[in-house]
């Protein structure tokens, strides 16, 4: 029964965050609900205080600027034009004949080059769904092939990749965004291959089924307001030079692989102790490679884009504002999770999750699946898992002999499965741009989503065990 109050809060938050409400307020409630059932009353306010805003402060102190850079970057992107052209590029390379995989590649160049999933949704959507109008596929697939160019391979499998989720566990495993790197490719290929070809087979099975396209309002006024704080993106009408539009990807890939790589393994940190004596800066370097590749990245998309802008000022305000949302959700999450670790029955759950297998990697992979699906976040549940168990399973791989890179790499992915049940709000954001419901597109989504990660994963795990890091 000591487990009770931890079950009951948890399905109340993945209730009432499909419902729509948000978290940031529903965090602390189910925390309080939580913290009332175990007869911990009187010390509501100090775990409040103490436990809650103290693990939300320390979440927004590390990966802050992250969220800050990132999006940002994915602001000027969508608003200087250099998003349209790539996906305009790629339009044209392919056509309307290899309608999903130009929205596929096009989504996943983007989003791997540190562009915002909403950013990406909004900029492709307008020429995926002419692609399929001109190819004559059913609607009902576009919002899965966005979901597979920006949901899975390059949020969490590809090495390099700057999203927030492969920036999560460098501060507890002291590792970086390039972590398990041959593992990284060959789990990304898997999810690219078997999402393509399911597509595809959906597509042959609607032609010979004289599905085609659809009747559908293709009306795009009102989108904004629809989805609120979600709209992100800028101009769609506005393009600049490929080469100038491609610079800014690269360089994020490029700056954060030779700080990785190049320079700061070169370096002597020793002249930090007398002024940080307690940091240890080989476990930052890897945080600092992506801020430095995101800051160069936004100056140099500045300097490329000059006279693009319709009004700069408005793009880097949206940026800045854009990133507010997202990381205050994930943060109370992650000050949720350390509530429940604080309870009683966190322990049992605890115990039981490091128990599933003897195979750490297959514990952890249980444990950021399990979270993840709770919260309905890749970010928010590898945050609450790696805060509340990043500790025993750094500990448990040392033991067993596995790198800390590996653990890194499964846990991103893990984090990538089932984030994506039907409560999640990226889905729900995406079926909303799209204009497609559940019932229309969600089993092709889970596909891409939840199924096809899911085999890359168990792939990358057996590679893992038996073969190590690599």
């Amino acid at each position: 029964m000591s487990t009770f109050e931890i079950v009951l809060s948890v399905l109340l938050l993945m209730f009432f965050a499909y419902r729509g409400y948000t978290v940031l307020l529903l965090a602390p409630i189910m925390a309080a609900l939580a913290v009332i059932l175990s007869g911990d009353t009187a010390q509501m306010l100090p775990i409040y205080t103490e436990t809650f805003m103290r693990a939300l402060g320390n979440y927004m102190l590390a990966f802050f600027p992250i969220f800050l850079l990132g999006a940002l970057f994915g602001q000027l992107m969508a608003d200087s034009g250099a998003a349209t052209a790539i996906a305009k590029w790629i339009e044209r390379s392919l056509g309307s004949r290899h309608a999903i995989l130009t929205v596929v590649l096009a989504c996943g160049i983007l989003t791997y080059g540190g562009v915002s999933l909403f950013v990406v949704a909004f900029a492709i959507y307008p020429i995926a769904k002419s692609l399929f109008r001109d190819a004559d596929i059913p609607k009902r697939l576009v919002a899965p092939a966005i979901a597979l160019g920006s949901f899975t391979f390059t949020m969490t499998a590809l090495p390099g990749t700057p999203s927030i989720q492969n920036a999560i566990p460098i501060k507890y495993f002291g590792t970086n965004t390039f972590s398990a790197p041959g593992l990284g490719l060959i789990g990304g290929a898997i999810m690219f291959t078997l999402g393509i070809l399911w597509l595809r087979s959906r597509e042959k099975a609607a032609r010979a089924a004289g599905e085609g396209y659809g009747e559908h309002d293709d009306n795009d006024a009102g989108l904004r307001a629809m989805v609120g704080e979600a709209d992100m993106s800028g101009d769609p009408g506005r393009t600049m030079p490929l080469m100038l539009a491609l610079l800014p990807l690269v360089l994020v890939i490029g700056i954060n692989a030779l700080f990785t790589y190049g320079i700061f393994p070169g370096m002597d940190w020793a002249f930090l102790k007398e002024r940080f004596p307690t940091m240890d800066a080989t476990r930052q370097t890897g945080m600092w490679a992506l801020i430095i590749a995101l800051v160069v990245s936004i100056i140099v998309l500045l300097l490329v884009s000059i006279g693009c802008w319709a009004n700069l000022q408005q793009s880097i305000n949206k940026g800045v504002l854009g990133s507010m949302l997202p990381i205050f959700n994930t943060a109370s999450e992650v000050g949720y999770g350390a509530v429940i670790a604080s309870l009683a029955g966190f322990a049992i759950i605890r115990d039981a999750v490091l128990n599933v297998s003897s195979n750490p990697l297959i514990s952890e992979a249980v444990a950021m699946n399990v979270l993840a699906g709770i919260t309905g976040s890749s970010s928010g549940g590898l945050s609450i898992a790696l805060q509340t168990l990043g500790a025993d399973y750094l500990r448990m791989a040392n033991e067993a002999g596995i790198s800390p890179d590996l653990l890194h790499r499964v846990a991103v992915m893990s984090a990538g499965v089932f984030d994506s049940l039907p409560h999640c709000g990226a889905i729900i954001t995406l079926l909303s741009i799209c204009k497609l419901t559940h019932k229309q597109s969600y089993l092709n989504i889970a596909a891409m989503t939840i199924v096809i990660p899911l085999i890359a994963l168990s792939v990358v795990i057996a590679l893992g065990t038996m073969f190590g890091s690599f």
